[in-house]
Formats: C-alpha cells, structure tokens, sequence
C-alpha cells in the first residue's frame, strides 16, 4: 500500500505531548517527536518499506507502528482513497491561505458532535459551558482612569433619514473633502454603534446589549478612535469609553502618513477624518466559551459592528470605510494593547465623502459583463 501525508496536517506541543493533528476529518494523536521524522519520508506516495529505507537509522518495527498510528490518526493517507481525494480537493482550494487558516477553519468545525476535534487530549470540552466561578471577573467596560478625558455632547446629531436610503446609499470610500467632521457627529456615531442600549441580567451578573447583535452579549471589541480631524480634538489615539460617554486620550499625534501606513501603506487611510480600531478584549469571551470556535465568533461581531458603523456613518452624512489590512503590533502598540488578550481585529475609518470620487470603479458596462462568469456551467 503506497502512502502520503497529508496535506492539511498540522503538528503542534499540547500539555507535554506532541500531536500531529490532520483535518478537515482526522484524530489529534500524541506521538513521540520522531514522527515527524517519518511523516517526512512520506512527502510524496511511498511504500512502508520504501521509507523505512530512508529511515535505517530506526528499526523496521519502530517505522511499521509508527506507520499505522499516523494512518490511523489520518497524517498518513492511502493512495486512490477518499481520504485522499478530500485532502488533494482541500489543499487545491485552501493553497493560498494554508496552513494557517485552513487549520483554523477546519479544526473549529463540527466542535458539537466530535469533543477530540479540540482535545487532543481526549477530554470532552463543553461546547458552552456555564461561565466559570472567578475571583474578578472581566469588567463590562474598559477603561483608562490616568488618562486624560473628554466627555462627549449627548445631544445626538440627526439620524433621521429613511432606512431605505440608507441602506442604498452606503458605499465603501476612498476619496474624502478634508473638511473636519464636527465632534456631536462623531459623539453619535460613537454612542450609536459602540454605546450601551440597556442593561441585562444573565445570572451571573450584568451583561449590556448594543445596537449589533454579538455573541453570548459579552461585548469583547473595544473602540479606539484615531483621530485626524474633528473639530475639537487634537490628533491621536483616544479610547471611547461606553459607559461614560467619554473619549480617553492615550497618545498625542496621529499624521496622515502614518495612518496610511497603520493600514498597511494604503494611501486612502490618510484621508478619512479618523479611524476606529476594533480591538477584542478576548477574556470577555473566553470566559463563557472556552471552545476555540469562539474566536470566529469574535470575527462576525466585529462585522456585526462594521456595518452598523458604515450604515450609522452614511446616515449622518459621511462616508465609511474599512479594511482587514492593518500592520496589526504597530496598530496594537498605538492604542496601547497589549496584543495578546487585548487585540486589534479591524479597522473602520470615516469622513466627509468627496462630492466626484477619484479612485470610484466605473460602473460595469458589456465587455465587463463579457469577460465575467457569472454562472457555474
């Protein structure tokens, strides 16, 4: 029987042990650190015999029940199986992004039914366990009490206009007047997207709800505002602190050009009048649900949060924006994360749209329509 690895493997130290960990649909085994030696003898198809040739330094025993442990766990795969088939499908489709995010996305899957698939271990992980008993657990909101503080106009700006046109209306942009957005505009979208709406009991305490639906309500992205140009704010990095409405400066100084290289040297980021970092305060979510899926949970809240932002932007008037592409320490380091149980996940920008944008796609004529399949078959 002619065997290969698996292409959608990964190996990794857990409690002490080694575990090789294929997915989308194998085991996570622990074995001895050598069986990495002998998964390389596999890099293409070959027989038992044929690795054990390269492996002469190890006993024929010792490559055999190497061999049928990683085949049982799915590292090794049989030659025209299924098994195989799926993991060459995978490995086709997932390329670019492999092997971290495919491992992600598969070993998060399915976490319901199959506990191993998140305990190498073999022990059952509840998959929304009751939050634990702790000494202090996380606060609702954070806040930076040394910092400087300025508390925002609580008369709302107008958000009257009609939902429809809001909803047409929205458009991501790139090209904005310059003009400074006044401070009661961004007080509403701050309190609007971010704000607290009312106050709920799960149980075990208080828990708030905002204007976007996120997951368990336990709120785990904080807003932090660079500033460029809002009347009455000098340029920098302020937190927004919800529940007393107040902007928290943490550092002084925010220029285009660094904006733009913030979100990874994107020339438009230097033009929004500011920029919001959604960053995950992850124990707020991990305390309720230890499962490692739940940080795609904390994915979705961020988009949850990004299109109320953009609708809620676009209903006063500006213009949003947003990217996935950040320089992720130095953004963490500017609004003073730690970045690693308080991370930055995406970044929002806004400002005044400009009247003719220069970098807006021209709308798709015929030989665009031409050179798209828009349909499978």
């Amino acid at each position: 029987m002619r065997l290969r690895r698996s292409r959608c493997l990964t190996c990794y130290w857990h409690d002490g042990a080694f575990v090789v960990h294929p997915h989308p649909h194998g085991t996570p085994t622990a074995l001895h650190p050598a069986a990495a030696e002998i998964l390389a003898a596999f890099d293409d198809w070959s027989t038992p015999d044929e690795a054990a040739g390269l492996l002469d330094h190890l006993t024929p025993d010792t490559v055999e029940d190497a061999v049928e442990a990683l085949a049982r766990s799915g590292a090794l795969l049989a030659h025209g199986s299924a098994a195989a088939r799926l993991d060459e499908r995978i490995a086709g489709q997932w390329g670019a992004w492999m092997p971290e995010a495919s491992f992600f996305h598969y070993a998060t899957q399915d976490v319901y039914d199959s506990p191993q698939a998140v305990a190498p271990s073999g022990e059952a992980r509840e998959p929304a366990a009751a939050e634990p008993a702790r000494e202090s657990p996380p606060p609702l909101f954070t806040g930076h009490p040394r910092a400087p503080r300025l508390l925002l106009p609580r008369r709302p700006a107008g958000l009257r206009a009609p939902f429809e046109q809001v909803l047409y209306d929205r458009r991501t942009h790139r090209d904005f007047t310059g003009a400074p957005v006044s401070l009661e505009t961004l007080a509403t979208l701050l309190a609007v997207v971010f704000g607290p709406v009312d106050f709920i009991d799960c149980g075990r305490g208080a828990l708030y709800r905002r204007t976007s639906p996120q997951g368990g309500s336990r709120q785990e992205l904080d807003a932090y505002v660079g500033v460029l140009g809002v009347s009455g704010l000098s340029p920098g990095w302020y937190h927004y602190n919800g529940l007393q409405h107040a902007l928290e400066l943490l550092s002084e100084g925010l220029t285009p050009a660094e904006a733009a290289r913030l979100c990874a040297d994107q020339s438009w980021a230097a033009r929004p009048a500011f920029l919001v970092v959604l960053a995950a305060r992850l124990e707020r979510m991990s305390v309720k649900y230890p499962t490692p899926r739940a940080y795609r949970v904390c994915l979705l809240d961020a988009g949850h949060l990004g299109q109320t932002f953009a609708l809620t932007a676009t209903a006063l008037g500006l213009g949003p924006a947003q990217t996935g592409a950040f320089r992720d320490s130095a953004v963490a380091d500017r609004c003073g994360l730690d970045n690693t149980g308080h991370t930055p996940l995406y970044v929002l920008a806004a400002g005044h749209p400009a009247p003719t944008p220069q970098d807006a796609p021209p709308p798709a004529g015929v030989p665009a329509f031409d050179a798209t399949a828009l349909l499978d078959g």
